[in-house]
């Protein structure tokens, strides 16, 4: 293991900040744009999926070839790409409905811009590897909560900035200041990275060999069956929380909260997030353990989102905002542990490609989540919400088999193969 500054974990907090920044300025707001700019029904639902189609595919490429030349450069042309990606949202909602370059007008650009964000967004799992670089066993779940306390305070403050530009008018213009706002944020990042991020990948941790795709060692990884429940149980968690996130804003308008509130609404989730990663689970995780963390959250989740569900019921304002956090913290809790366990099940030299793997499953629940539970919620509006507690049954049924089979950590993996 590495030594490394606090600058460089530093870096690797802003790193995912940024990334949920700009995501947390343009989620709110791409309905909006999708209005502006023409795009309805099929149309903006693939602008909202494309960013997580793009991380689904390139998270494990990423995260293979950080295995081979290091963390450093991977995260660096990650943030490039974020910071030119968010200057060409900003452009393209400053377009309004002309025509402009090679003839397209902005929604065209509109795309570009969220196929660029996710294909650079995708490198959070290097990030995930960074941390895994640079910790202990014991420490690595307090260091996947960082990410995960980075997710929250991007999801705080970026609906907080993108509230701050919603037109007082309705089907008012879109700003173009969000879009330039989080590719100045990107490129500051990059600088700091260029300036003060260390290498973490030791020379002895690269694989061997020629390959960059070592196809057959990463499908040896993923197909124990350990390491399978992981990553099948990070899916659920996901998707669960997928089908929330898409619906909230949809239940609030149900229950009567105004348009412009739901950024309000979106920022108590991230804050909620970020104080319960950032603090409460990285305290108690070493004390509880990762499997005992990942138990618990996935059953304050499920509880969350059955509340939450009586509260749209009941058609309470004051319940859904009560127990919100009890599925945010349960979330809180459940990521990190699990990403920590697919770390330590992991050999040094695969760290990237499967814990990209993990993220491509977490893209593919973001994709699907947000289509079923919105198809759940036309239904019935509750729905999506019963739904997503009866997934994280199956999740914690899963987790629970956990307790008994494999060993732990990659090391001991490695004595029993050779043994």
């Amino acid at each position: 293991m590495v030594k490394t500054s606090s600058a460089s974990l530093g870096i690797i907090f802003v790193t995912v900040f940024i990334d949920l920044l700009g995501f947390g300025i343009v989620l709110p707001l791409l309905p909006r744009y999708g209005d502006y700019f023409e795009a309805h029904g099929l149309l903006l639902g693939a602008l909202m999926a494309s960013f997580s189609t793009m991380q689904l595919l390139f998270a494990p490429i990423w995260g293979r070839i950080s295995d081979r030349i290091g963390r450093r450069p991977v995260l660096m042309v990650g943030l490039a790409g974020s910071a030119v990606s968010y200057f060409v949202f900003g452009y393209a909602t400053s377009l309004g409905t002309q025509e402009t370059m090679l003839g397209m007008g902005a929604l065209p650009w509109l795309f570009i811009s969220r196929i660029g964000a996710g294909i650079a967004g995708a490198t959070i799992s290097t990030a995930q590897a960074y941390i895994a670089d640079v910790t202990g066993p014991e420490q690595r779940g307090r260091g996947m909560a960082l990410i995960g306390a980075a997710f929250g305070v991007g999801f705080t403050f970026g609906p907080l900035i993108g509230a701050g530009f919603v037109s007082a008018e309705p089907g008012g213009p879109p700003s173009s200041a969000p879009g330039y706002v989080a590719g100045g944020l990107s490129a500051v990042a990059l600088l700091s990275a260029v300036f003060l991020l260390k290498e973490s990948l030791q020379p002895g941790s690269r694989p061997a060999g020629h390959h960059w795709f070592d196809r057959a060692s990463l499908r040896q990884a993923v197909t124990r069956p350990r390491i399978g429940i992981i990553l099948i149980a990070i899916f659920i968690a996901t998707f669960a929380l997928a089908q929330f996130e898409v619906t909230l804003s949809l239940l609030t308008k149900e229950l009567g909260i105004a348009e412009r509130n739901n950024f309000y609404i979106f920022s108590y989730v991230g804050l909620t997030l970020a104080v319960a990663q950032g603090g409460l689970v990285r305290r108690l995780l070493p004390r509880l353990g990762e499997y005992r963390m990942s138990l618990g959250g996935t059953l304050l989740m499920m509880t969350g989102l059955v509340l939450i569900g009586v509260a749209g019921e009941v058609r309470s304002v004051a319940m859904l905002f009560a127990v919100l956090p009890v599925c945010i913290v349960g979330f809180s809790a459940v990521t990190p542990s699990l990403q920590s366990l697919l770390s330590r099940g992991t050999s040094a030299s695969q760290q990237g490609g499967v814990l990209g793997i993990g993220q491509s499953l977490s893209a593919l629940a973001r994709i699907l989540g947000p289509l079923i539970g919105m198809a759940l919620f036309y239904t019935h509006p509750i729905y999506p919400y019963y739904a997503g507690a009866a997934v994280l049954l199956v999740g914690f049924v899963l987790i629970w088999r956990l307790r008994a089979g494999e060993p732990v950590d990659a090391a001991d993996i490695t004595a029993d193969e050779q043994g």
